[in-house]
């Protein structure tokens, strides 16, 4: 289980599991444990997660109250506090299919449908982006050994790495470094190309002057402790 925050991308809290536990087991616990490891004075305002339909209110919705757009239907419910979003579409393995498929949004955000879809779907970019970060660029697709205390301690381990990587790309480079993934900067400020030149008994490493001013300046950057 990963919690990210959103305004910052660093995971806020992760709990490693068992393969047999259920993905919706516990979510409001782990949430809680979330907003513990917020800076004080600070709440988790709004959560964006996946969870299962709520079908019963789904069968209630009239259809008159449908709006149809091209590649799919949207209408709202109201299940308990929430505002249920309903999104009614066909997948195209599934045109022979009689039976529609939905995708349910539970919101208590005041705001329109449209905003709150919009909202919603720019999850992929923090929390489903930052897993695959996770996983393919500090190589946690795969755990290393099969004890369930050391694999979490290794997880743990990169995701340490990961919000520290989030860190020094705040702090340090600057400009538009905030946007690449840590293969990127991996590749265009780790694997640099240079000359190593002996001259007078001494080594003097040679690389290009605008990396040269970078790495100076990431040197004397008083937010890098």
């Amino acid at each position: 289980m990963i919690g990210h925050l959103a305004e910052a991308g660093v995971v806020v809290h992760d709990e490693f599991r068992e393969g047999n536990i259920a993905l919706a087991s516990k979510n409001l616990e782990f949430i809680k444990d979330c907003e513990t490891y917020l800076p004080k004075g600070h709440r988790i305002a709004h959560v964006r997660m996946d969870d299962e339909p709520t079908l019963k209110a789904i069968e209630v919705i009239p259809e008159s109250d449908w709006k149809h757009y091209a590649d799919c239907a949207i209408a709202e419910a109201t299940h308990k506090a929430f505002c249920l979003i309903v999104v009614k579409c066909k997948y195209q393995a599934e045109l022979f299919d009689d039976q529609p498929k939905y995708h349910v949004i539970a919101s208590n955000r005041v705001e329109s449908t449209a905003d709150t879809l919009i909202w919603y779907r720019s999850r992929g970019e923090v929390s489903e982006n930052g897993i695959k970060e996770l996983k393919i660029g500090f190589g946690m697709e795969r755990m290393p050994c099969g004890q369930f205390e050391a694999n979490a301690a290794f997880f743990r381990i990169g995701v340490i790495a990961h919000n520290l990587f989030v860190l020094f790309k705040h702090s340090a480079p600057g400009g538009n470094w905030q946007r690449h993934r840590v293969a990127t900067v991996r590749w265009r400020l780790f694997h640099l190309p240079g000359k190593l030149v002996q001259h007078a008994r001494t080594l003097t490493l040679k690389i290009a002057a605008e990396f040269a001013k970078l790495f100076r300046d990431i040197r004397i950057n008083p937010n890098i402790s």
